[in-house]
């Protein structure tokens, strides 16, 4: 699968653009803040319909403008386009179109144009908190599981609603257990199977995670993702019951898969306390990696992959390790941004493989 065209209305700083891309290799240069970052975020868009920045819809149209437009035709393996619309009106609900046909659950969408995103603001996945990591491997097992994205809405909401009953009795100064297992019922059934299946894409992702990073680091340095889970050490049902008081007093539920982290590994150490910035960008490059091979094992084509600027902090080796590995046919198209392109060109005169550099300015982006 890749991304044949893309139109751009009003979004971010493109009043109007319109793009034709290789199959392959896409390579966007041009200075800070002329939009090549915008442009990858209008292909993470068709993916996930939201930006992988911002998540307030309305801030990404265009100043003084009243709506934006994305427009994008990928082509699947067997050669059929698939025609992907995104619009957005200020005060109005979000469109999102597939084929014409418009969705009433955008999260019907996720999985039909698989997306990777490699970018700076990734070290958040290793410098934030848990909240960071939940959502990054939410993500991933929703992009090829539709019953896991369900699951975790409903889950979401009976922990709304069981966060809003323990305010109430605080309230009110009272106490039902009956109320209170109904919403438990629901958490313990679906958190218990969330919490399976992030333990399962956890033991066959591990290992593909290692393999990348080996590579992309030439160093012999073991690491390793660990799954911190409550889940992991007792039954819901018996996490929630022994839970009760400390809920009670907290007015929120302090137990469950919401409060599931994962830890990164290196040499034995945290990579957040001991990983030099050289390391830690070579961690998170290589988790996007394996992502992208294991969505590729189980959808059965290759996503898109985007590098977002990757090459800061990387030193001239690890650039061409990177390079080499996704210009290789196990990757299909991918989308490079570089403020140099001087750099893009000096690596790929030195490369047989078909690609195209795209020169954005002030002047293609306005």
């Amino acid at each position: 699968m890749y991304l044949k065209k893309l139109s751009l209305t009003n979004f971010k700083n493109y009043s109007q653009a319109d793009y034709q891309f290789s199959d392959k290799i896409n390579c966007l240069v041009g200075n800070n803040g002329v939009g090549k970052t915008n442009l990858i975020d209008a292909i993470y868009y068709l993916s996930f319909c939201k930006s992988y920045f911002n998540p307030i819809d309305s801030q990404n149209i265009r100043h003084q403008e009243d709506y934006f437009a994305i427009h994008g035709t990928c082509i699947r393996n067997d050669d059929s386009a698939d025609h992907m619309q995104c619009i957005q009106k200020r005060n109005h609900r979000k469109k999102f179109l597939f084929n014409k046909k418009e969705y009433e659950r955008l999260a019907d969408h996720i999985g039909q144009f698989p997306v990777v995103m490699i970018s700076p603001y990734d070290r958040d996945l290793i410098n934030e908190g848990s909240e960071i990591r939940r959502k990054y491997i939410d993500s991933v097992i929703s992009q090829f599981d539709k019953f896991y994205l369900d699951d975790l809405i409903t889950y979401h909401k009976a922990l709304f609603q069981r966060n809003a009953l323990l305010k109430a009795f605080s309230d009110k100064h009272y106490f039902d257990s009956g109320e209170l297992e109904i919403w438990d019922d629901q958490m313990i059934r679906l958190g218990t199977a969330l919490h399976i299946k992030r333990k399962d894409f956890l033991e066959r992702f591990i290992p593909i995670f290692r393999h990348y990073f080996s590579y992309i680091s030439c160093a012999d340095e073991t690491v390793d993702i660990r799954y911190l889970s409550q889940l992991n050490e007792a039954e819901f049902g018996t996490l929630l019951e022994d839970a009760v008081a400390r809920d009670r007093s907290a007015q929120f539920s302090t137990v469950g898969i919401h409060k599931d982290d994962l830890e990164f590994i290196i040499s034995g150490y945290p990579v957040k306390r001991f990983g030099s910035q050289g390391q830690q960008k070579s961690f998170v490059i290589a988790i996007k990696l394996a992502q992208f091979d294991y969505m590729k094992g189980i959808k059965g084509y290759k996503p898109v992959l985007l590098l977002d600027d990757v090459f800061d902090k990387l030193d001239d080796l690890r650039v061409q390790q990177l390079i080499s590995l996704v210009s290789e046919n196990n990757f299909g198209q991918v989308f490079i941004t570089d403020t140099s392109e001087e750099r893009i060109r000096k690596i790929f005169d030195s490369m047989e493989i078909d690609h195209k550099i795209f020169t954005i300015s002030t002047t293609t982006s306005s």
